[in-house]
């Protein structure tokens, strides 16, 4: 693709993202899905309008460039991933950048990433004093476009860290008016006349651009990011009487957990854009008190007129469903006992509450994602897992289920560094209240990422870590189960859109399930679902 053409792709993704309603705009949606849920009206717009304008700019927004967490040296950009780790052994974040020989040695520090455990703590300042100091070792220049907005708090985090403006060596009036290349120049360079190396170096990055998109991917961030703030301006504005009477109505709470939930999946997955090294101006999107103590509502307790729960998939299964989630599936799942997944499970420790408690607005801002959205039950004696989505997310959902069970078919007996491949397709799906409910079998493992915050934050598993490496032995082995995956025919796109990857882990202890033999150690099985 070219460089015009990818202009014109990059430009069409920015002109979709124009379209915004107004606040009266909102007001009115709002008014007319509030009557339609009191009076159970089937022709009334229903929340996912509300919210379906702000998820297309969402999905926009994620569609930009992206570094491949599992292949980042295939990210077709030609990226170097540095990895910081601490003197304990955990990992602190990585440094994604582009080496440029010519017309001076450089590299062009493109995103820093600070790792889940971590962020929020002041680390990036850390990460970015390793650079300088990889910087001058290498005797080499670091450049960066300073792409986060000057009102956002971490706006200063480079100057503090020696580096300047470029417009101090190259003169000012020459770089376009939205650029804002910083530079950093070690002891080999400094006090040389560099202002043509520095002006070509500026203009080869300016090529390099339409490849990256890091500019568009920071204004369609920050697009979305007032869209945020407008429908959370539009919801305080309407339901303001409530708020001030601290009267809570359950639309209100349902409302408002739906805005959360989406600012939190949002958050999480721009994480993996080129070039946002803003992450933290979401952070100017704070629930009022009023609001972060509202408790969770992931469903609307009146169903419209007119909407029938449906299911798809092994229908004798279904009929073995306890009565109360076939007679009100909404609630009756959303009353199962949550996921005890490691990272909830900690979380609850730390603060001094329990599974019964109930989870606030905040608790779910706090904690990164909505441990609500996953339920286990158990059936004749076997466990499940019911996974709620949204209702649209169904037809990804049949995409997903024959991608699985493609594979089933050809992938018995393969192993990935040893460790057994399976895999856990989707059982029968439930829709309801405007969600939809997935039920498979649970297993005896986690997401392959949350095994490596463990391993790099959980200090008992540390001490393995460092002697096991194990969290690279599961980065190796999810690589491999995704090569073989492809290999398979699962296809590259449909994989990244759809599959995720799970290894063995004793929940019970919280620690990975492994194998040691003659052939070494190895993880115990890795699941696709």
């Amino acid at each position: 693709m070219g460089e015009n053409s990818q202009q014109n792709v990059s430009q069409d993704r920015i002109n979709a993202s124009q379209k915004q309603l107004g606040l009266n705009e909102r007001l009115g949606l709002i008014s007319l899905i509030d009557e339609g849920i009191r009076h159970g009206s089937q022709e009334s717009p229903v929340i996912v309008d509300l919210f379906s304008d702000l998820w297309d700019l969402v999905n926009k927004t994620v569609c930009g460039s992206k570094i491949d967490r599992l292949k980042p040296e295939d990210s077709r950009n030609g990226f170097r991933v540095f990895e910081i780790n601490a003197e304990t052994g955990e990992n602190l974040g990585r440094l994604n950048m582009l080496y440029l020989k010519k017309p001076m040695p450089c590299y062009y520090l493109v995103y820093v990433e600070v790792t889940s455990p971590f962020r929020r703590k002041g680390l990036g300042n850390r990460i970015l004093a390793y650079f300088r100091d990889f910087l001058t070792k290498k005797s080499a220049v670091g450049i960066l476009d300073n792409i986060i907005p000057e009102d956002d708090s971490t706006y200063g985090v480079y100057f503090k860290q020696g580096w300047e403006p470029v417009e101090a060596i190259i003169g000012d009036g020459i770089t376009d008016a939205h650029d804002n290349y910083m530079i950093y120049l070690p002891p080999k360079f400094q006090g040389k006349d560099l202002s043509n190396s520095v002006l070509k170096l500026v203009y080869h990055i300016k090529r390099k651009r339409a490849e990256i998109d890091m500019r568009d991917n920071e204004v369609m961030v920050q697009r979305t990011i007032e869209e945020f703030k407008g429908l959370y301006l539009a919801l305080l504005t309407y339901f303001e009487s409530e708020i001030r009477k601290k009267e809570t109505t359950p639309i209100m709470r349902f409302m408002f957990t739906r805005f959360v939930t989406k600012l939190i999946a949002f958050r999480r997955r721009i994480g993996d854009l080129i070039g946002y090294t803003g992450g933290d101006s979401l952070e100017q999107i704070v629930l009022a008190p009023d609001i972060a103590a509202l408790p969770v509502q992931s469903y609307s307790t009146e169903a419209p007129a007119g909407e029938l729960s449906f299911v798809t998939g092994d229908r004798e299964l279904y009929l073995r469903l306890p009565q109360a989630i076939k007679t009100h599936p909404a609630r009756g799942i959303e009353l199962l006992p949550n996921y005890s997944r490691p990272s909830f499970v900690n979380w609850m420790k730390e603060r001094g509450i329990t599974a019964s408690d109930r989870l606030t607005l905040g608790d779910l801002m706090d904690l990164g994602f909505d441990p609500t959205r996953l339920k286990e039950l158990s059936i004749d004696g076997e466990d499940y897992i019911f996974e709620r989505i949204q209702a649209r997310q169904l037809p990804d959902l049949e995409k997903k289920k024959d991608v699985l069970e493609h594979l089933t078919s050809k992938i018995a007996g393969t192993r990935a560094r040893n460790a057994q491949i399976k895999v856990n397709p989707p059982l029968l799906a439930i829709r309801d209240r405007g969600n939809a409910y997935v039920l498979r079998h649970k297993v005896d493992g986690i997401h392959w990422e949350e095994a490596v915050e463990q391993l790099e934050a959980l200090p008992r598993l540390k001490s393995l870590n460092a002697s096991v490496k194990m969290d690279r032995l599961v980065f190796a082995t999810v690589r491999e189960a995704n090569e073989i995956a492809t290999h398979l025919g699962a296809g590259e796109e449909t994989q990244g859109d759809l599959l995720t990857y799970f290894v063995s882990w004793d929940l019970k202890n919280n620690q990975p399930k492994l194998v040691v033999d003659f052939s070494g150690t190895y993880l115990e099985s890795i699941w696709m679902a």
